[in-house]
């Protein structure tokens, strides 16, 4: 399956969800102020965030349709619109090669899909020809670190390690100073996932962006948060949360596939402005691709593949 019916797919119940509520309008001769409400609410339902729903409402009240209001022509203002939001954040993460090696930390709650990204990103960048070492900073877990060895061993990647328990700064600056030690172009640190209302492990946290400055003051060099696209809303806090304590330069989204909250993407380009790099619809490491914004927004309204 290609990557854009991959995408079609995972974002397949957030597009039915929208285009369900706004069957209202269909067979109009456009957006009036008495639909303008319904097609809000039919936005918000998909967790697009009542700020950008109500800027793509009135973009969509604003735009001139042929006719009657029919489902393609919708879906077509609608995906111009969410283009619009998304085309300045869709930033491929791309390393700097001036950073050797160049540092990508992944932080972001439990669950959202930290460690297997890590891998993913190994093995799209070791197959591009550069050399990485993964750095398994979740020394809460023991399958952490043991999902990450797998992962090396996959891709045939370096993975510094220590034991469960161990102390996750200590892990990252040893990680660091190997790298450099092995010529590594990327390197990835895996971070244990913490709620963000929970004061002393996000201090942790803030203290592995400390110590690994001591080897390199402008390291990280991508500090991403890697967020579970069915937990919608909440997106929105962790992002703030994280930014707090470890520079959160740029977004990833997983799990998009089977979730009725894709719309979320849209509302943290809108809340945040930060880049997004990229999307995840399933397991597989080519099911992790950079975003696209006009890819996203076609899939999401439910525009039809000519």
């Amino acid at each position: 399956m290609s990557w854009l019916k991959k995408l079609k797919s995972g974002l397949g119940k957030t597009s039915a969800r929208v285009t369900a509520s706004l069957g209202a309008v269909l067979g109009r001769k456009g957006i009036d102020a008495a639909s303008l409400e319904e097609v809000e609410d039919a936005l918000i339902s998909a967790d697009l965030g009542t700020a950008a729903a109500a800027e793509l409402a009135e973009r969509m009240r604003k735009h001139k349709f042929e006719g009657e209001v029919s489902a393609s022509a919708l879906a077509a203002a609608l995906s111009d619109g969410i283009t619009d939001i998304l085309a300045p954040v869709a930033q491929p993460l791309l390393p700097d090669e001036t950073h050797r090696p160049h540092v990508v930390l992944l932080v972001g709650v439990n669950g959202s899909g930290k460690t297997t990204t890590a891998g993913k990103l190994a093995q799209q960048w070791v197959q591009a020809g550069k050399k990485v070492t993964l750095a398994a900073g979740d020394t809460f877990r023991a399958a952490a670190i043991d999902q990450l060895k797998i992962w090396g061993e996959r891709t045939g990647t370096a993975v510094v390690a220590g034991t469960q328990g161990g102390d996750a700064a200590a892990l990252a600056y040893q990680a660091l100073e190997q790298s450099r030690a092995d010529g590594t172009d990327i390197l990835i640190i895996d971070t244990a996932g913490r709620l963000q209302n929970r004061s002393e492990l996000m201090d942790e946290l803030s203290k592995i962006v400390r110590v690994i400055r001591k080897l390199d003051d402008t390291a990280p060099h991508d500090s991403v948060i890697v967020l579970d696209g069915t937990v919608g809303q909440n997106a929105i806090s962790q992002v703030s949360a994280f930014r707090e304590v470890a520079d959160v330069s740029g977004l990833i989204v997983t799990k998009l596939d089977g979730s009725a909250k894709g719309g979320v993407v849209i509302a943290l380009a809108e809340a945040f402005g930060l880049p997004v790099h990229a999307v995840g619809v399933g397991e597989g490491a080519d099911d992790l691709q950079p975003f696209e914004a006009r890819d996203f927004a076609n899939a999401l309204a439910g525009v039809s593949e000519e």
